[in-house]
């Protein structure tokens, strides 16, 4: 329980600090025969910053819970 608190508590504040990150896809266009062509896209995956804040909040309650047990 203490080391899931921990990473949870690690995890929480780096999703405060980093707010997502760019994806980059390959979407296939055109195939005939020989022909192939592909289009780049970048793809934004987000999350809300009060996510964070609930990930830290999760694992502190799991690291107290955790120390009460001992």
């Amino acid at each position: 329980m203490k080391v899931s608190g921990i990473i949870l508590i690690i995890a929480g504040i780096v999703m405060i600090l980093i707010p997502g990150f760019f994806v980059q896809t390959e979407k296939k266009v055109v195939d005939i025969g020989p022909v192939e062509i592909n289009k780049k896209e970048n793809r934004w995956i987000g999350w809300p910053t009060y996510a964070g804040g609930i990930v830290v909040v999760a694992g502190v309650v799991l690291l107290v819970s955790g120390k009460k047990r001992e």
